[in-house]
């Protein structure tokens, strides 16, 4: 049963780590004007590519005792960006690259929702169609 619920499962990574990075982001525009702050950027991508990479190298087990099947652990990074700052007080918070940084965000988080949406309605349709 757990198989039916592999890709929401790895759906929901991906939209925890969008959801940090969208809250690293309203910090870095709440903070355009703080002297000396350096803007946050949220990295899971590589983990998920990792995750998808591992799938692709299934073990089945066959005993408790047998090894993991490879479960990832995953954390997405919060990071300070410490590039060079063009202001005289130190922040490198550019506020035209963070709004578009948001917007991008909204819309990977938006195609996310769909694709959870998607799994469900294929769920729900296996259940449909399995009652008949």
């Amino acid at each position: 049963m757990r198989e039916v619920f592999n890709n929401v499962n790895f759906y929901k990574k991906a939209l925890d780590g969008l959801s940090l990075r969208n809250t690293a982001i309203t910090q870095n525009l709440a903070n355009v004007n703080t002297p000396n702050y350096k803007r946050k950027i949220v990295v899971f991508e590589d983990q998920l590519k990792a995750a998808i990479e591992k799938k692709r190298v299934y073990m089945r087990t066959t005993h408790e005792k047998h090894m993991d099947k490879g479960k990832t652990n995953f954390q997405p990074k919060v990071l300070e960006d410490k590039s060079v700052s063009y202001r005289i007080d130190g922040n490198n918070v550019n506020i035209d690259t963070e709004a578009a940084e948001l917007a991008k965000n909204q819309i990977m988080y938006n195609a996310m929702i769909n694709q959870v949406i998607g799994e469900f309605e294929k769920i729900k349709n296996v259940i449909t169609e399995g009652s008949k």
